[in-house]
């Protein structure tokens, strides 16, 4: 009995996950994509005439253990993964790939679909039909239904050539990211480090069953040692390590394959008639078109280049009192903090202490139930894929079941870098019941130790409420279509919720709530809460000028029509895209494309600009709460009606004005920042 094919007798039909063994995925693959042709081959053979209902939602609705295989599969390979899963990974990502497109690329399901769409407007249908119709028949014309021949043959080739690729990067990245270690048996060369990091690479050390410290590329390891290490050569060499993943010319080297994605993007693109792959990808986003974005992103760096450049020379004038000639890039987080403790009396470890993980997310729950009435209750039924996540039921104010949230908040070894938010099971409504999600949020924190348990940096406490952001997003999904709940939004407004919901963590009112000592159970005094407040925009300059050349990066390598990719050199591409944003001198062992995981192996390509973009959504939009009151019952149900359980219902500017009653304006994102 293979579980993945059993229909899930677990509470609230979670995942199974203590059942599922590897062995499990491929043959349920195997079956789950016959299933879904079958439901294909049945829309196709109808005899009846192309309706709405038995086209548009039928095809809708197909394929759904597919989707429920791939989502615990995929979120695994992240999440949990092994040799085995990402070998299963590599065999089965073509098996997606050719699947898709032999729907995409059915001639007969495509003229069904466009009977449809072409008689539209005679069929009295509701916005959210008339979205999914829509998007429907876009997903065939963007991904080559009217190509014919051998064009539909070539894009089958490059779809399947495209998953391999960017699968294989994020292995080889996470492969670097696994394989470099730095072990230290000195305790004199580790001055400066906080007890906390000293304690935790210590223990890092033992699970090895070495003497002394040991260090890593995680970033709870990697940051405190960039941040507070008093040994400059150590900082570089950890840093020139952190730069040069996948960038070594050995096997794990992603030159080739960013060359190989890029090109395959833009032909790709070129086949199906857009200029560049950008001009695809933009044509669904609120922004829609490269220019828009080049436009935006210009305009946000001219007034953030002169601030940026003001900050960098006063940090390399702090850090010339030290003796540094030049500032480094091992040198920024180091002298940032001191500089800020000595301009503000700001030090990130003296807040740790009052930022008990367990506190935090309680903290982010409890904002969760003043502005939308949610309740979250730790539940033990719930299977689990490791020990260490934590589940949890949520209710709403009438105790309705709203949502099963997974929270997975340390670093292993089969584990990528950084933070985000997935689901396990998408929300929609079929045969008058409303099915709720499982969402998940998955983060890299410090560990409790033997002494202490999980104690976050004021920069995680943010993550952390970011992530619960997307969170929320999916939790309070409600919306009659599985493929318009929720987070499926365009890219440039799926941050909205997660970054307005960051604003919270900087009120007094909402850290008072949570932030106490987790030693002494104290309130965070008032006076290091106005020292959060002083120091957010610190170096925001330097922050904004950051996050801009990223999506310059990206932009760079996807909106160029005439690039000879045969004779580019990653480097000197990179070189020249960064020229208008770099700050520091240029690092010649480093390289960030190679492991550029937001666009190489996510689905960010053309698309990282959206952080800066919906910035300016989300100051604009707090706002409003800060007008009305932060915990303002009414704007917080407005925010929950028209935004988080909209989905894609609608396009994102109507919804936004909905809520806002006017279009964004970026002034409030500058005044935030302090570039005003």
């Amino acid at each position: 009995m293979n579980p993945l094919l059993q229909k899930f007798d677990t509470p609230y039909h979670t995942a199974p996950f203590s059942k599922i063994k590897n062995e499990h995925y491929k043959p349920a693959f195997e079956t789950a994509i016959r299933l879904a042709k079958e439901e294909v081959a049945t829309i196709v053979n109808n005899n009846e005439a192309p309706t709405f209902q038995n086209t548009t939602v039928a095809l809708e609705n197909s394929g759904e253990t597919l989707g429920t295989i791939s989502s615990i599969f995929f979120n695994l390979n992240s999440a949990e993964t092994n040799d085995d899963i990402q070998k299963i990974a590599q065999e089965v990502s073509p098996w997606l790939s050719e699947f898709s497109n032999d729907i995409r690329l059915n001639e007969a399901l495509f003229e069904k679909v466009k009977a449809v769409y072409e008689q539209r407007n005679a069929l009295n249908l509701t916005g959210e039909e008339m979205i999914l119709l829509e998007k429907q028949y876009k997903g065939f014309s963007r991904n080559g239904a009217n190509l014919k021949g051998k064009d539909k043959d070539l894009l089958r080739e490059i779809d399947m050539k495209l998953s391999k690729l960017s699968l294989q990067f994020g292995e080889n990245s996470l492969a670097e990211t696994n394989a470099y270690e730095l072990h230290i048996t000195n305790i004199d060369q580790l001055k400066g480090l906080p007890e906390g990091a000293l304690e935790a690479a210590k223990q890092a050390a033992s699970q090895k069953e070495k003497e002394g410290w040991l260090f890593t590329l995680d970033y709870p390891s990697y940051i405190p040692f960039m941040t507070y290490l008093d040994d400059r050569n150590l900082r570089k060499e950890m840093a020139i390590a952190f730069g040069k993943k996948s960038f070594q010319g050995n096997e794990y080297d992603n030159q080739e394959i960013v060359l190989e994605i890029v090109k395959l993007r833009q032909q790709r693109a070129e086949l199906l008639g857009y200029k560049t792959h950008a001009h695809f990808v933009l044509e669904e986003r609120m922004a829609e078109t490269p220019e828009t974005v080049l436009d935006f992103s210009n305009e946000l760096l001219l007034k953030a280049k002169p601030a940026a450049q003001k900050e960098f020379d006063t940090l390399s004038a702090f850090a010339k009192k030290d003796g540094i000639e030049q500032l480094q890039k091992w040198d920024g987080a180091y002298y940032s903090e001191k500089l800020k403790k000595e301009l503000f009396d700001f030090d990130e470890e003296a807040i740790k202490p009052y930022f008990k993980l367990e506190n935090v997310l309680n903290g982010a729950f409890t904002v969760a139930n003043k502005l939308f009435g949610l309740n979250f209750e730790e539940v033990f039924d719930i299977d689990k894929y490791h020990e260490e996540v934590t589940t949890y039921k949520v209710t709403d104010a009438d105790n309705k079941y709203i949502a099963i949230f997974y929270a997975d908040f340390f670093p292993r070894a089969g584990k990528r870098n950084g933070a985000w938010m997935t689901s396990y099971k998408s929300q929609y409504i079929r045969n008058g019941e409303n099915s709720r999600p499982h969402i998940s949020n998955v983060c890299n924190f410090t560990k409790p130790t033997a002494t202490k348990p999980s104690l976050l940096t004021f920069n995680e406490v943010t993550t952390l409420f970011h992530e619960f952001g997307h969170g929320l997003h999916g939790m309070l999904a409600n919306t009659t279509f599985s493929s318009l709940s929720g987070t499926s939004v365009p890219w440039d407004f799926v941050e909205l919720p997660s970054q307005i919901f960051e604003n919270w963590c900087y009120e007094e009112e909402v850290l008072k709530l949570f932030a106490k000592h987790y030693e002494t159970g104290e309130v965070i005094p008032m006076d290091l809460i106005q020292k959060i407040k002083d120091a957010a925009s610190f170096l925001e300059g330097m922050a904004t000028l950051r996050q801009l050349s990223f999506g310059l990066l990206d932009m760079s390598w996807h909106s160029q029509s005439e690039m000879n990719f045969d004779k580019l050199d990653v480097k000197t591409f990179e070189q020249a895209s960064f020229a208008e944003t770099q700050l520091y001198p240029d690092v010649a062992e480093n390289c960030m494309s190679t492991s550029f995981s937001h666009i190489f192996q996510g689905g960010y390509s053309a698309g990282y600009y959206s952080y800066k973009w919906a910035e300016v959504l989300d100051a604009d939009a707090f706002e409003y709460f800060k007008q009305e009151g932060i915990f303002n019952k009414e704007i917080g149900e407005k925010f929950k009606n028209t935004v988080l359980s909209q989905g894609g219902t609608q396009k994102p500017m109507d919804l936004y004005i909905q809520f806002r009653g006017k279009k964004p304006n970026s002034d409030a994102l500058l005044k935030r920042a302090g570039l005003l």
